[in-house]
């Protein structure tokens, strides 16, 4: 499938871009100032001093290809070797019982296997008798979860594996990440995973049997899976069955309503689970895992139709694919027991990006979105790793500010905008960090987005969504969601749609400023969503780790002191409720402007839950670590 093709695209395009003589990566027109030496190795020279800042490369110790390794069979158990002499720590292990719950997931056996010189044996003879909750002494198969953990106690990586016999062993096909179900309408869903062999699954619905695509040239299939579930019926509950080899797991999804129904329902949201502090599953490398299971516990108990989060699930910002998909996989391992019954639509923050970085002296780098675009960039590697809906804008090609209209220069916005329906209620997700150069103020001499800006093509997007869905009758509300707060309250003064009110900052698309700066365009996007378009109820962002609601209308505070620029008036009030509290470090309140505005302000760990009555709204906001009620309010 394109993932997979894409992955051995990047793999082999990685060497040109970290010096090899042939196949140079073409530099990205949009950027400035980046250029290969003498000795082909590519190289950032400042316009001011002249300065040079070479490409960093960069090898990290965990990543995809050093830590989901397929472990191989012994006379005993299980033996993994991840082929590092300096990798020393412990495997924590145990069965999934046989018939398993609802949510599956391993039980912990009571011994440890040492990960010594990069290597470690799981005996699972020890396993039998009164600790075979698999049963495999009586099916010789069963299935196994790990936790990787380095010496420090760190925890790198959760995994599951099926094994085959009774002694000796061997290991089985098996489906190492999902199955998730996504892209859900009335009519029809996804159900993806990855195996760790190749195959060709199927998915049983009701008797009848779905498979993916035929690959031309690909007799054995692929290892990532992305089969369509369709005829099915409107609000109708599925049970499914994932085939694969002689194995298979079953679970069960529901359809969406009819468009335009307005039965009752609730949804989820909440964003920003990177990493946080306490050691333990609040860092599963680059993830806060232990809150986000909570978040989708709490969801699913509270019946939630579907979980929209907004962005920063991981710490990202690495130069490393591989690290980065690590990370990808830790989070989405962190929800995968509920997410084979809802679907969890995502979207990116500016933690997701993938950078090139070029070695200017500072503590980061001189960085920007890697390159080749459709590859490498943080784009890309989203698309790849997640299954969203495919109805968004294209690129920023053929924008006014394109340097060339005959050749693609910027990243795919695919599957990182999209909208998507239910029943009588729309969410329209954006993408706040596209082409995103984390160097904010060397981006005039380097190119590329800011924080927070949304470009043109995107702008234009939403315009024309929103006038669509404003047209329809079956569509009472409207949510829009983006990472990045229009009004920051709490920790993003500095940036967000705001910069401490530095209309200056705006984006560099092949050595020229963009028209427009970051607060007229905060403005644009104010003038879609609450004037021209009245059926958008609220703004939901992320990025500040808090959770904070604020009623915004025209007596708002929102402009710098000597504004020279025209002022947006706001036909009515607007909600912007920002929930970035899924584990992130927190971010204190700040005094700013409109302030005043801020009706509430938390810095608990929050799960937001609408409740849409037709076109009655009511917010519901629970810390899912406590079960305490951080607030009820009816929007609507």
């Amino acid at each position: 499938m394109k993932k997979i093709t894409l992955v051995i695209l990047s793999i082999s395009l990685i060497f040109s871009v970290f010096g090899q003589n042939e196949n140079r990566v073409i530099i990205p027109k949009v950027l400035s100032n980046i250029q290969y030496d003498n000795d082909n190795k590519l190289v950032y020279i400042s316009p001011k001093t002249g300065a040079k800042a070479y490409l960093i490369k960069d090898t990290p110790f965990y990543s995809v290809d050093s830590i989901l390794i397929n472990p191989i069979g012994t006379e005993e158990g299980i033996m993994f070797d991840f082929g590092k002499k300096d990798f020393w720590g412990t495997i924590y292990y145990g069965m999934y019982a046989h018939n398993s719950s609802k949510f599956p997931q391993p039980v912990f056996f009571k011994r440890t296997a040492k990960i010594v010189e990069g290597k470690a044996e799981i005996n699972l003879l020890a396993m039998g008798g009164k600790y075979d909750i698999a049963k495999y002494e009586t099916t010789g198969k069963s299935k196994l979860g790990y936790r990787i953990v380095n010496n420090k106690g760190e925890i790198i990586y959760d995994g599951k594996i099926n094994i085959k016999g009774k002694g000796p062993f061997e290991v089985d096909l098996s489906i190492t990440e999902g199955p998730f179900v996504n892209r859900v309408t009335d009519k029809e869903a996804v159900i993806w995973f990855n195996t760790n062999k190749p195959c060709s699954p199927s998915v049983v619905v009701n008797g009848m049997v779905f498979t993916a695509p035929a690959k031309m040239m690909n007799m054995t299939g692929d290892v990532h899976h992305e089969i369509r579930v369709h005829h099915l019926k409107p609000g109708t509950q599925y049970d499914y069955t994932v085939k694969f080899g002689d194995n298979e797991e079953s679970y069960s999804f529901k359809t969406n309503p009819e468009k335009g129904s307005r039965k009752p329902f609730v949804f989820a949201f909440t964003s920003d689970s990177r990493q946080g502090n306490g050691g333990g599953e609040r860092n599963i490398h680059g993830t806060n895992a232990y809150i986000m299971k909570k978040m989708a516990a709490l969801a699913l108990a509270n019946n939630a139709a579907f979980f929209q989060f907004t962005g920063d699930m991981i710490n990202g910002y690495s130069s490393s694919i591989g690290e980065t998909r690590l990370e990808y996989k830790n989070w989405k391992r962190s929800l995968e027991p509920f997410w084979h019954y809802i679907p969890f639509n995502v979207a990116p923050g500016n933690h997701e990006v993938t950078v090139a970085s070029f070695d200017d002296g500072s503590k980061y780098g001189l960085s920007v979105d890697q390159f080749p675009y459709n590859t490498h960039s943080g784009e890309r590697i989203f698309a790849d790793e997640f299954v969203n809906f495919e109805n968004g804008p294209v690129s920023e090609d053929g924008s006014r500010y394109d340097p060339d209209k005959n050749n693609r220069d910027f990243p795919p916005y695919s599957e990182t905008s999209y909208y998507y329906v239910y029943g009588n209620t729309a969410v329209v997700v954006m993408h706040s960090n596209y082409l995103y150069t984390p160097s904010t103020y060397n981006i005039p001499e380097i190119g590329g987005n800011v924080h927070g800006y949304i470009m043109d093509n995107q702008l234009d997007w939403l315009d024309k969504t929103l006038a669509k869905l404003n047209q329809d009758n079956d569509i009472d509300n409207v949510f829009v969601t983006i990472h990045t707060p229009a009004f920051p309250n709490g920790g993003h003064s500095g940036d967000d749609m705001w910069y401490g009110g530095n209309n200056q900052v705006r984006p560099y698309i092949a050595g020229k400023p963009v028209k427009k700066g970051i607060i007229e365009r905060r403005d644009e996007f104010l003038n879609i969503i609450v004037n021209k378009n009245p059926k958008v109820v609220a703004l939901l962002t992320g990025d500040e780790h808090n959770y904070c609601r604020m009623k915004l209308t025209d007596q708002t505070p929102r402009y710098p002191t000597n504004w020279n620029h025209k002022k947006l008036h706001l036909d009515r009030p607007f909600w912007q409720i920002t929930n970035g509290s899924s584990g992130a470090p927190y971010y204190g309140q700040e005094k700013l402007m409109w302030s005043s505005s801020v009706e509430k302000f938390s810095t608990q760990y929050a799960l937001m839950l609408f409740t849409i009555d037709g076109p009655k709204i009511k917010l519901t906001v629970i810390n899912p670590d406590t079960m305490e009620k951080i607030e009820q309010v009816v929007l609507k």
